[in-house]
């Protein structure tokens, strides 16, 4: 037996973290609604399970492009130092 959430949406790892994100609030509605069977809650959680995991992947995915941005950043300011440092020290030798 399929789960409607599984039919209407397909594999979570095809989804942006939007719509897991979404997917996945959906999923904790209806696990706390309650009303549904054993099988059904179970297949569920198994899928809430799975779209956690998705939105974990994007989320630490933008932390990794985030930390890389800000890394160049840093080495990009250290390196404009040095220039400011050397332009200087040639402007105080040609007194």
């Amino acid at each position: 037996m399929t789960s409607k959430t599984d039919e209407a949406t397909g594999p979570a790892d095809a989804l942006g973290y939007e719509q897991a994100r979404d997917e996945l609030i959906e999923v904790v509605r209806r696990l706390e609604t309650g009303g549904t069977t054993l099988e059904e809650s179970l297949a569920l959680w198994e899928r809430g399970e799975e779209l956690a995991k998705v939105c974990r992947r994007w989320l630490d995915g933008a932390r990794a492009r985030l930390d890389a941005a800000l890394a160049g950043e840093s080495a990009g300011d250290d390196v404009s130092v040095a220039s400011d440092r050397a332009a200087t020290e040639r402007v105080d030798t040609t007194d």
